[in-house]
């Protein structure tokens, strides 16, 4: 071999090395912009420090007109109350054991709050913050919905394998609807007027009237197996559901309930977010991978996926357009990570 192929072959093993290296550099820094080709569909605008010790985070509830939102921090046994237009946390409020379910009522000026570890339902008074009225026994109170024409609200009983009733107005437990199998999320169709929940073992989304607290409805989920997470398009009368058992998102018809598409998303699929303004859906995983669609007609298009570490519980402000991703530790603590559509996405 001549000594010119030596040092040809010299050079270019270093500038392998410093192109691996950058590649490993790039990764670390920016690991929720790393996954996909192209621009990511997401792009950070800021990360906010959250009170707490670094644990795990679960539902999150948006009240629009008062510009807070409401997050369950679930192992730390709070719920923190984020103002989204100062960016900062303007209550941490203890005592909701292992807090899974949120949804704020800006209607009745309330918050219910599923206090897992206490098989209850905290209801909040939204002004003072402070606990007015507790409705249970539910086995395992999990995701939460409300009936405004019935001023009921509806929550599912994961491990109980129902759907739980619970009267606004006097804030007692009414009923408990048995499905069949662990509840996954419940939604409000507020066209057809009925509460929509996903059944975990049948693979079903089961309609519930909310007036007589009935089943109305049995429909399959084929294609996403083990459904859990929902979220709807009701102008264009879409339901998008989640399958935890095989990693696939279905796209139902809401007017005749058949499966019209379905797509891959990543592994373990937990909460689901429309923004209605854009058209674009967020589906978070545990596994930390967010994908994201947007609607083509009847259908969805991928517009990209993102890493970010701990992302399974997303909201979305329908206003602005922001994307809000709880983390419960990024080196070492938990925080806000408040994300925007990418200019070319």
């Amino acid at each position: 071999m001549k000594p010119q192929n030596l040092y040809s072959i010299r050079y270019l093993s270093i500038a392998a090395v410093l192109i691996l290296a950058l590649g490993v550099a790039r990764s670390l820094l920016a690991p929720s912009e790393a996954a996909g080709s192209g621009s990511p569909p997401l792009r950070t605008v800021a990360d906010i420090p959250m009170p707490g010790p670094a644990v795990r985070f679960d539902y999150q509830s948006l009240d629009q007109d008062q510009g807070r939102l409401y997050i369950s921090h679930m192992n730390a046994d709070q719920l923190v109350v984020f103002d989204t237009t100062t960016r900062q946390v303007v209550a941490n409020l203890d005592g909701f054991k292992r807090v899974h379910g949120v949804w704020a009522v800006p209607s009745l000026g309330r918050v219910y709050a599923s206090s897992t570890g206490e098989h209850q339902v905290a209801v909040l008074d939204m002004k003072t913050l402070k606990t007015v009225a507790r409705a249970g026994p539910i086995n395992y109170p999990d995701g939460i919905a409300y009936a405004p024409g019935a001023n009921r609200v509806f929550v599912s009983d994961e491990h109980g394998n129902a759907d739980a009733v619970i009267d606004a107005q006097t804030n007692k437990l009414i009923a408990t609807i048995p499905l069949g199998g662990g509840a996954g999320n419940t939604v409000f169709d507020s066209v057809s007027g009925r509460m929509l929940v996903a059944v975990h073992e049948t693979n079903e989304l089961v309609a519930i009237d909310p007036a007589t607290a009935k089943i109305v409805g049995r429909y399959s989920t084929t294609g996403a197996r083990g459904p859990h997470g929902v979220s709807l398009d009701v102008a264009n009368r879409l339901a998008f559901v989640a399958g935890e058992g095989n990693n696939m998102l279905v796209v139902v018809d809401l007017d005749t309930m058949k499966i019209l598409a379905s797509h891959p998303v990543g592994e373990d699929p937990d909460v689901l977010a429309f923004d209605p303004g854009l058209k674009r859906l967020y589906v978070s995983a545990e596994s930390g991978k967010v994908t994201v669609f947007r609607e083509n007609g009847r259908d969805l298009m991928s517009e990209g996926t993102l890493s970010i570490p701990h992302a399974h519980t997303v909201c979305v402000d329908p206003k602005t357009h922001l994307v809000y991703f709880p983390l419960e530790n990024i080196h070492g603590r938990p925080l806000l990570r408040i994300m925007e559509p990418s200019p070319a996405s």
